[in-house]
């Protein structure tokens, strides 16, 4: 099952399902009007709106339209829990690499985890707006679930009964303001703006066989400026599996239902080395800071630059047909104006 916001002039805009191809729509209100309303019965709700979604792809349905990804926000377009993991614990080990520091021991079995502001999501096509390319603005190309109710101590084999959607993020980051803010040892805030979520959210069981063991296996597509920059596969290296990174979240604490998890920045290695640019044969990167970090590594300072204004990023993944599941996040960088 495929589902999606429309803005509608309202702060949870107007639920919709889309079809399998993300070709038409038909509104949902007759179920229930917003994701979190859905997500907050999912037990009575998704028999019904499985139904509509089975309808709409068989042709039974009146009152369909055509689906419009610049109409969307982002499935959730606030939520009441979004934590952000780091399940791919090469992408922090060359973070680390790159300012000379260790990896302790732990960071293999314990997942890293940071809580993300989540009133103020932006859509999958609206702008960036930042105040200064000072700010060292990276994007970050992610998977994230949504559970139900998720009890506190949940173990991992039971957290996956609670992963009930799928989506992408851009978790968009500003890596220029990260060090000051992690030297206070209070973690991340001014650095981590809002993210920007695929337009639409599925059901695990859209993926079929590339949802296996809790992990999503498929390629991430990040395209920068119109160029590929990144098609790193999702269940390569992924340290954490997603019902051990929810787990994670719940361990002393229940989730709500509509609680994002995020699976961190996607980040694969090479014959046990550092990944490569796409043009040198490698699957490129999920986020600039790891090409800077190797770039450090290999030439002792980066050469490629943060993004600057009139940037664009667009991320995608498409099924093993070619076919885009989620839709994409395809945005531009421009300076904010109050």
């Amino acid at each position: 099952m495929k589902l999606a916001t429309l803005k509608n002039g309202t702060r949870d805009g107007q639920l919709v399902v889309v079809a399998k191809d993300l070709s038409s729509y038909v509104t949902a209100g007759s179920v229930c009007p917003t994701l979190q309303a859905a997500i907050d019965d999912w037990e009575a709700t998704s028999p019904k709106l499985q139904a509509i979604y089975d309808d709409l792809n068989a042709g039974k349905l009146a009152d369909v339209k055509p689906f419009e990804e610049n109409a969307c926000e982002s499935p959730l377009p606030r939520a009441y829990q979004w934590a952000d993991g780091s399940a791919y614990v090469n992408h922090v080990e060359l973070v680390r690499k790159a300012r000379n520091a260790e990896l302790p021991d732990s960071f293999w079995t314990d997942p890293l985890m940071y809580q993300g502001g989540s009133d103020s999501f932006i859509g999958p096509r609206e702008d960036i707006e930042l105040a200064s390319e000072d700010y060292g603005i990276d994007f970050e190309a992610e998977v994230a679930v949504i559970t139900d109710d998720t009890p506190m101590a949940v173990s991992a084999e039971k957290a996956a009964d609670h992963i009930k959607l799928l989506m992408l993020v851009n978790d968009v980051s500003l890596r220029g303001l990260i060090p000051a803010e992690l030297a206070k040892g209070f973690g991340f805030f001014q650095s981590k703006p809002s993210s920007a979520f695929s337009p639409v959210a599925i059901t695990p069981d859209e993926l079929g066989e590339s949802w296996k063991d809790g992990k999503v296996h498929l390629p991430m597509l990040a395209t920068l400026n119109g160029e590929a920059f990144g098609k790193a596969e999702c269940g390569v290296d992924m340290t954490f599996d997603f019902p051990t990174i929810v787990a994670h979240a719940a361990k002393t604490r229940p989730l709500g239902a509509g609680a994002i998890i995020g699976s961190g920045t996607i980040s694969n290695k090479m014959n046990d080395g550092p990944g490569k640019p796409i043009s040198e044969g490698g699957v490129g990167y999920s986020c600039i800071a790891e090409i800077r970090m190797i770039e450090t590594i290999e030439h002792g300072a980066p050469k490629t630059s943060f993004m600057k204004f009139g940037d664009t990023i667009r991320i995608e993944m498409n099924d093993k047909n070619g076919q885009s599941i989620f839709g994409a996040i395809d945005q531009k960088v421009v300076q904010y104006s109050a």
